[in-house]
């Protein structure tokens, strides 16, 4: 058996940037980390020729071309496994609609074990690049390149994205005293409410296309994201807040469903707790909920807003093989 860790993630500043839509045009620029939540997937032959995809729910399929889970699909396809394997998907937290990448986490983490599978080892660069090959070009989903780059890479880094396809990343150094104290001031909540990211995603991209005032809020979100990675790099802890707040006020503007009335509420209340800034993690409409909140009022910010708070920390590693049966040699199985 072979199992592979593949870290969830948490996005600062930037998001949207990513997607071809934007960064064809202007270079997007993303600051984002791992995060200690991970997704598991587990890789096992089997004693048939059948394949087994156990997630939410079990698949038992002859070949690969009837198996639903689309990423488990195109992933075994992609690396010519296709008769006598098992796969199992499990996460740390509910797996779609939380903000915090976990179909990307998916796809990187099956294709890490695939290759492990086949006997090859595969770096970072190369899952990220195949990642985004998977979930963009051949499940067709409307999303950009960051969430792959984050967990085949993991750590806190900024990434940008060029109009020529490349992705530059940039580790983002800090003292490990200024890291734990960035850490100890951001909270986040979970809202209970889960969404598909695609339809705002889409129509995000659409207003990319047709709204100058669009492509000019995308423009100052990519350059939030260059402000910080320089004030955390010099140690400046407190505009975090202040990026974060103006971050989410453009990502409100982008789509219509990226915020409610009930997140607006929950919002306003950790500010007037003294949260100095937040967002809501990924394309919006649920997920969990992100605040810089300064040690001395966040127990107040807890009691505003009363929602279960998930505890974490930044993860310096990116997509892991944590476990492979030293007593079997992987084979892979294709036709």
């Amino acid at each position: 058996m072979i199992l592979c860790r593949t870290p969830l993630r948490v996005s600062f500043v930037g998001g949207g940037t990513d997607v071809p839509a934007y960064y064809r045009e202007a270079p997007g620029a993303v600051l984002a980390t791992a995060i200690n939540r991970y997704l598991y997937v587990s890789v096992n032959s089997r004693f048939d020729t059948r394949l087994r995809i156990s997630y939410a729910t079990n698949e038992l399929v002859d070949n690969v071309a009837e198996i639903r889970h689309d990423l488990a699909r195109e992933a075994l396809a992609c690396l010519k496994v296709t008769q006598g394997t098992e796969v199992s998907v499990i996460s740390d937290v509910p797996s779609e609609g939380t903000g915090l990448g976990s179909s990307s986490s998916c796809g990187v983490g099956l294709l890490n074990a695939l290759h492990r599978l086949c006997g090859h080892l595969a770096g970072p660069e190369q899952l990220a690049q195949e990642a985004c090959e998977l979930e963009i070009c051949r499940c067709q989903r409307p999303i950009g390149k960051q969430d792959q780059y984050i967990a085949a890479y993991g750590g806190l880094r900024l990434y940008e994205f060029l109009p020529d396809e490349r992705v530059r990343i940039q580790n983002l150094c800090m003292a490990p005293a200024q890291s734990d104290a960035l850490q100890r001031r951001l909270l986040l909540f979970y809202t209970g409410l889960t969404r598909s990211a695609n339809p705002l995603l889409t129509e995000q991209q659409h207003n990319l296309r047709t709204r100058p005032s669009c492509r000019v809020g995308m423009a100052r979100m990519a350059e939030l994201a260059y402000t910080l990675f320089r004030d955390l790099q010099s140690g400046q802890l407190d505009s975090f807040g202040a990026i974060l707040e103006e971050a989410w006020c453009r990502k409100r503007e982008l789509a219509c469903g990226i915020s409610s009335p009930q997140i607006d509420a929950w919002y306003s209340a950790a500010r007037r707790a003294g949260a100095t800034g937040g967002k809501l993690l990924g394309a919006g409409g649920g997920g969990f909920l992100l605040f810089y909140v300064p040690l001395s009022a966040q127990d107040a910010v807890r009691s505003a807003i009363g929602l279960p708070e998930m505890q974490f920390a930044f993860e310096p590693q990116g997509s892991t093989i944590v476990y492979q049966d030293p007593e079997r040699i992987p084979v892979c199985v294709s036709s």
